[in-house]
C-alpha cells in the first residue's frame, strides 16, 4: 500500500470537484466550456463507435491516471461513467463469462 493511501489521503475521485464517487457530476461544468472537448453525447454514439470510445479510454487509463493533470483526470473518469453506463443501459442482460465467476 503506498504512503498516501496509509495517510487516508483522498483518492482522484474525491480531489476531482466534479466527481461525486458514484458518477460524474456534469451540473458541475460550466456553460461557457466548450461541449465538443467534452464529447459526443454516449446515446448518439452507435454500439461500433461506442465500444471504440471505451476501448480508447481503457487503453489510455494507467497513463491518464499516472500522469494527467486533475482536470485531465477528472475529464477522463467522467467520460468513462458516461460510456459505460450507455453500455449498460443499452446491455442489461450481457453475457457473463463464466471464467469470471469467483467460487463459492
Amino acid at each position: 500500500m503506498t504512503e498516501s493511501v496509509r495517510r487516508g489521503d483522498a483518492s482522484p475521485e474525491q480531489r476531482m470537484p466534479e466527481w461525486d464517487g458514484d458518477h460524474a457530476r456534469t451540473e458541475t461544468v460550466t456553460a461557457d466550456v466548450d461541449r465538443d472537448l467534452l464529447g459526443v453525447d454516449p446515446a448518439e454514439l452507435g454500439d461500433e463507435d461506442l465500444i471504440r470510445e471505451m476501448h480508447s479510454l481503457h487503453r489510455t487509463r494507467l497513463d491518464t491516471l499516472r500522469h494527467a493533470t486533475d482536470s485531465a483526470l477528472a475529464n477522463h473518469l467522467r467520460r468513462t461513467a458516461e460510456l459505460e453506463t450507455e453500455y449498460l443501459a443499452r446491455h442489461p442482460g450481457r453475457e457473463v463469462d463464466p471464467s469470471r465467476l469467483r467460487g463459492a
